[in-house]
Parts: structure tokens; sequence; C-alpha cells
């Protein structure tokens, strides 16, 4: 119990650490016609969890965590980067419970916010005191270029016909394992990793993304919407193709086959549908499929962190906290 104590302040040390620095990375920028919604997504709070897996990386191998801060705010800044861009190609209305900047403001000013993010989190890997400098921009490079080719996987996904979940999940690679491999990776160069440390980090990176999405698509269709925060099915409702979907389209034969399969964008299902939506994929195990995957890829990542040569109970305990989110 005292460990877990310890682990949840030293997380909530870091995390105040890392919203300290991005209010104080944009205070007094200007004009404020783009700063203010530059500011305005700062303050939206989120679970940090990039610059978190950054540091703890950095942690297993004794390294300076204050002077890593440039990278883990670089890797945050990145996130909100993709963040703002996607909800001008998603048409999304809110974020987080709030308006997304495009709405707010307007798209022009939503393009120009999200670009200056980038270039900040440009400038704060530029700021790292590391002989590393090369390797660290290189990495920080490769993760943006994958997040980016993933975001247009996912804008293919919507019109793609015989999707698999192998499709999916290659999607997810880049959009979502693309910076948890790059925060892992960018903390252990840091830190002095080697050759072998690094692959290590990369490829945990790559499975946590898998993990934390196909628990985001469980928890969609099976948390409560009150403890959730969203609209319980939303993505079925939105028409979205998931990797339950996906699954309940691979599993599925019949009525139930033909019932999953008309789920498309812009011709999601009625609210009133979300109850035998649920029914369905229960009845054809696709929870059960999902748990066991998200089980599957957590414990690939904590086998390829446990390779790594220091103390890695903080990075492995933050890692199952990820993958234990209530469903």
């Amino acid at each position: 119990m005292q460990r877990q104590e310890d682990l949840e302040i030293k997380l909530e040390e870091l995390r105040l650490a890392v919203e300290s620095g991005l209010s104080e990375l944009v205070r007094d920028r200007g004009p404020g016609e783009l700063y203010d919604s530059v500011r305005y997504v700062l303050s939206g709070g989120g679970k940090r969890l990039r610059p978190l897996l950054l540091l703890l990386s950095a942690d297993v191998f004794e390294a300076d965590l204050q002077e890593a801060s440039p990278l883990a705010l670089a890797v945050e800044l990145a996130h909100n980067f993709s963040l703002v861009h996607d909800d001008i190609m998603d048409h999304a209305d809110t974020r987080r419970g709030r308006k997304t900047v495009h709405v707010l403001w307007d798209p022009d000013t939503a393009i120009l916010c999200g670009d200056v993010l980038l270039a900040l989190a440009n400038e704060s890997v530029s700021k790292a005191s590391s002989d590393k400098g090369a390797q660290l921009i290189q990495v920080f490079s490769e993760a943006i270029r994958g997040l980016c080719e993933g975001q247009a996987l996912d804008m293919a996904i919507e019109t793609k016909q015989d999707l698999k979940t192998s499709d999916y999940l290659q999607m997810i690679d880049g959009k979502t394992g693309a910076l948890l491999s790059g925060s892992l990776e960018m903390g252990g160069i840091f830190g002095g990793a080697d050759s072998h440390a690094r692959l290590a980090l990369r490829a945990a990176g790559k499975s946590i993304g898998r993990a934390f999405q196909i628990q985001d698509d469980l928890l969609d269709v099976v948390a409560d919407s009150q403890h959730w925060g969203k609209v319980q099915g939303g993505d079925l409702i939105e028409g979205k193709r998931t990797y339950l979907l996906l699954k309940a389209c691979e599993r599925a034969t019949g009525e139930d086959l033909d019932f999953f399969e008309r789920i498309r964008p812009g011709s999601g299902l009625d609210k009133r549908e979300i109850p035998k939506a649920r029914e369905r994929m229960e009845k054809l195990g696709v929870f059960d499929a999902a748990r066991a995957s998200v089980r599957a890829y957590t414990c690939a990542a904590l086998a390829q962190i446990d390779l790594l040569p220091g103390d890695t109970s903080r990075l492995h305990a933050l890692i199952d906290r990820m993958a234990a989110r209530v469903h």
C-alpha cells in the first residue's frame, strides 16, 4: 500500500511539473489572436501520459528529470498539436467536455494553433541539455511522421472495404503508438540507454498504444456514461469503425452480421439501439476478446520493460495503471 501511495505522489508531482512548464512556456506570448487559443488548449488538462512515460523512462536510467523536462513538454505539445488538427478533420465540436478550437475560434486559427504547438515542441526538444541532441530530434521527428501516417490511415479506414482488425492495429501503431514509443525511447536516450534498451522501449510503446486504444474502444461501449464522461456507445452512434466493431463483423453471421455491417461513418446507430448492440457483442464474445487483447498487449509491453537494466518499478506501475482503467 505504501509503495502505491509513493507512486501516486510521484506521478502527481511530475504531472504538476508538466502543467506548470506548459503554462509558463506560453504565459506571455503574443499575439493574443493566436496564443489565446494555444493557452486554451494547454489549459484543458488531460492525463499527460506521454510526458510521464518519458520521465519515468529517463528515471530508469537515473537521469536528472529536471533536465529532461523540456523533452516531456515537447511530447505533450506534440500530442496536443495532433488533437487540434484531428478535431478539424473530424469536425468535432467538443474535446474533454469543452468546445474545440475551430468551433470557439475558427478553422484558420485552429490550424495555426496546431502549427504553433508543433513548433513549440520542436523548440523544446532543442532545449534539452544532452549530448544526444541529434538522436532525440531524429526519434521525435519519426514519432510525428508516424503519427501523421496513422491519421492518414484512420481517414482511409472510413471508406476501405473488407477492413480487418489487422488494418485497424496498423493504424493504431501510428496514430496512438508512434508518440508513445517516441516518448519512451526519448526518455531512454536522454538517460543513456544503449541500442538494445532503445529497441525494448520502442516495442513497449507500440504494445501500450494497442492496449490503450482497444481499451478506449471497449470503454466507449461498456463503461457507465457518468464515470466515463462520454455518451455510452458514442463511437457506434457516430458510425466509427473501431476494434470492437471490426471484431464483431469478423465473428458475426446472418442477422448479427447485417446489423454490424450497416454501421458506417455517417450512418451510425440510434442511441436507442446501443443496448441491442451491446447484447449482440456480448453474445459474440467481442468484449472478452477485447479484454484479452488489452491484457496480452500490456503483458507484451511489460515484458519489454523488464529487459531494461535499471529500476523499472515506477514505469511498470504506470503501464499497469493505464491498462487497469475501470470497465
